[in-house]
């Protein structure tokens, strides 16, 4: 119970932002999970990543919100912790947007993040959705 508490709270999606994913999902076949993570790279430092998955990976964090399965790896969850992710559709901008309390400073797309110095790991380059940069 205590994991699942934990895992609650991750990450978040706006009401707006599990219309929005449900609605993507059922257009993709053998998709089942959202995957949010952080990779290194992009001009802050980090930069998110969104994107659907078969499955949740062994390690991963697992939780439903708002009818939408999310699945965090354990790299990227400490960066994550509390963020919120939105779906915007204005005038000046539509898409995804997530708002992060650990990030200290974000680029002016809103798409890549610094935190505070000390908090990233040692291997910063690494990444939270599989790939090796």
């Amino acid at each position: 119970m205590e994991l699942q508490e934990r895992t609650a709270n991750v990450v978040s999606l706006t009401p707006r932002a599990a219309e929005k994913i449900r609605e993507l999902m059922s257009q993709e076949t053998d998709v089942s999970v959202l995957r949010v993570a952080i990779e290194g790279g992009g001009c802050s430092g980090f930069q998110y990543g969104l994107g659907f998955d078969r499955a949740a990976q062994e390690g991963d964090l697992e939780f439903e919100e708002d009818g939408v399965q999310v699945v965090v790896d354990p790299f990227s969850a400490p960066y994550l912790t509390g963020a919120t992710v939105d779906y915007l559709e204005t005038i000046q901008e539509s898409g995804f947007k997530i708002e992060n309390p650990n990030a200290v400073a974000s680029c002016g797309c809103g798409h890549s993040f610094q935190v505070a110095e000390g908090e990233a790991p040692e291997d910063a380059t690494g990444c939270g959705s599989g790939c090796a940069h």
